[in-house]
């Protein structure tokens, strides 16, 4: 019981509150240490209850309302310190613990001046804390508590020279926790740098097995994977299908996208009232709609036996939450699809689910324009050659008379019924996808924790290349200005799948990308420069409209 952990009573009603009583076993474990004050290593994955299990003495050392930062966690992406920083304001809501996530992607002045007012926690990502320390916008120097949470993660993404650059800012005598899912030498390095005599505590999660599901990957732009869908909704025998994304807003903008190209789709949102759900669900259980588009909160409690598809159009940030998604497909012995929709950035995210899964989740090529025509022909084909079958087309033979007696040639009626049959098409484009290219960054040169900002080509050791100004483009191509950048969260892989999407060129042609703090410049082949320009209007990068222009 959380009551004989010698946790603050308002944190014990607070966990109870959520609906939890029984500590799991890593909480049990880890609580006294952390409350005793030792540092620790945890060997634990997402999904043991860790989060809850470094939160509860942390929040329990608080002073809240001291309007210095107390605690700091660090984790490796945006999604994640959103999800901890949420779990922690859950749970410190009753002592009026202030609890701020930073990360990339957001602009500055909302973090720095929530910062300026006062906040007791912070849960960030590498990359933007120490751009707030460089900004002096952050102090650390009042820290008791440091954790980092999933450590292989953010050494694996290269963020080893930040995180010793942020912990050199908080106190030299504070507590240091770590979190990993395995315990490597570089991990134990770390921890002999910057812990005092850690303490060991590891807990395994059991493994979930997956049956009777074909899973599959494929690997395309944020930008495209609309597109990427649509082309398999036109080719994949589904009979009804769930589709998971990672907010609610995405859930209604997806739904809506679907239904305008003639993929009739609804979003389970966790804000319906519970008739109108049950409604939603009713007209899914009946098969009058084949598409849902939820969130996982949104999809809790889902049982329906009959799912043909499950498709991850956002990758979950927990392997185990991968497994509870696509478990809701292959049920009551039948086979079911698992598809997943990666970016090339999500990648990482992927290797992880494998690891879990214990099996290669395999890659494969999205359909062509021609497979998706030559599906549809057969499609109708198939549709003419089953009413035929049927027969009882007395009315109909009596119409085709009609016509005929009328002058018009047998074979024209057909065409035209087949044409009127396919009318439906002209609500489903065949929207284009860009062949994802992905480049190795230089083995000599370490990437910025922006991310690969160049696609030049390969360097010789010894020999590196001589800088360009901005806005000096390469022999045969032209400079234009992206009105986004580094504070909007613009990476080069958004500008080339935009460009190449909406100008509709080779995104491979796309040369130089210098992505500056409010701007981005992006070298382009001169024959192709009237083209982007002439679709500059539709720019949109990660839901922002981008103006595009010659330098």
């Amino acid at each position: 019981m959380f009551t004989q952990l010698n946790l603050h009573p308002q944190l014990v009603q607070a966990v109870e509150a959520l609906g939890f009583t029984t500590p799991t076993p890593i909480q049990s474990a880890l609580i006294p240490v952390m409350m005793a004050g030792h540092d620790v290593i945890g060997q634990a994955q997402t999904g043991t209850g860790k989060t809850a299990a470094f939160a509860l003495p942390m929040l329990n050392a608080l002073e809240a309302g001291q309007g210095v930062v107390q605690s700091l966690v660090l984790v490796p992406t945006r999604e994640l310190a959103i999800q901890v920083a949420k779990a922690m304001h859950e749970l410190g809501g009753q002592r009026y613990v202030r609890v701020l996530p930073v990360y990339g992607g957001e602009p500055y002045g909302r973090q720095i001046s929530r910062l300026q007012k006062g906040v007791d926690v912070v849960v960030g990502t590498p990359g933007r804390l120490l751009d707030l320390i460089q900004k002096e916008a952050i102090d650390l120097s009042h820290v008791r508590t440091v954790v980092l949470d999933e450590a292989d993660e953010m050494l694996s993404m290269g963020f080893i020279e930040d995180i010793e650059a942020i912990l050199a800012a908080t106190p030299a005598v504070r507590q240091t926790a770590l979190f990993s899912a395995t315990v490597s030498d570089e991990i134990r390095r770390l921890a002999d740098r910057y812990m005092r005599d850690p303490q060991s505590v590891s807990v395994q999660r059991e493994q979930v097995t997956v049956a009777a599901i074909e899973q599959r990957h494929y690997v395309v732009y944020e930008t495209e994977k609309l597109a990427a869908l649509t082309r398999l909704f036109e080719v994949e025998p589904i009979t009804s299908a769930l589709i998971f994304v990672r907010t609610r807003a995405g859930a209604g903008e997806l739904s809506a996208e679907l239904s305008n190209r003639g993929f009739p789709a609804e979003a389970l949102s966790g804000e319906l009232e519970q008739d109108e759900r049950e409604r939603v669900m009713n007209r899914f259980r009946r098969g009058l709609i084949k598409v849902l588009v939820a969130t996982d909160v949104a999809a809790r409690g889902l049982d329906i036996d009959h799912i043909s598809h499950v498709f991850n159009f956002d990758l979950p940030e927990d392997p185990e939450v991968y497994v509870h998604r696509i478990g809701r497909t292959g049920r009551a012995g039948k086979t079911g699809v698992a598809i997943s929709l990666v970016a090339p950035r999500e990648k990482w995210r992927l290797g992880r689910i494998e690891g879990f899964v214990k099996t290669r989740i395999p890659g494969a090529m999205l359909p062509t324009v021609e497979a998706i025509e030559t599906h549809r022909q057969w499609h109708l084909v198939n549709r003419v050659s089953e009413s035929l079958q049927h027969g009882r087309l007395g009315q109909e033979r009596a119409l085709v008379a009609t016509l005929v007696e009328a002058g018009h040639d047998p074979l024209e009626i057909a065409a035209a019924v087949l044409r009127l049959l396919r009318g439906d098409e002209v609500q489903r484009p065949i929207l284009p996808v860009t062949e994802v290219v992905e480049r190795r960054p230089q083995r000599d040169v370490r990437p910025t924790r922006e991310g690969y900002a160049g696609r030049s080509g390969p360097q010789r050791p010894h020999e590196p290349r001589a800088r360009r100004p901005v806005g000096v483009a390469e022999p045969g191509m032209v400079s234009l200005t992206l009105s986004k950048g580094k504070s909007h969260g613009i990476r080069p892989n958004d500008v080339v799948s935009t460009i190449a999407y909406h100008a509709d060129i080779p995104g491979n042609t796309i040369g130089k990308i210098r992505i500056q703090e409010n701007h981005t410049v992006v070298d382009v082949p001169e024959h192709f420069v009237a083209q982007v320009l002439a679709k500059a209007e539709k720019f949109r990068i990660n839901r922002q409209p981008i103006t595009v222009a010659r330098m």
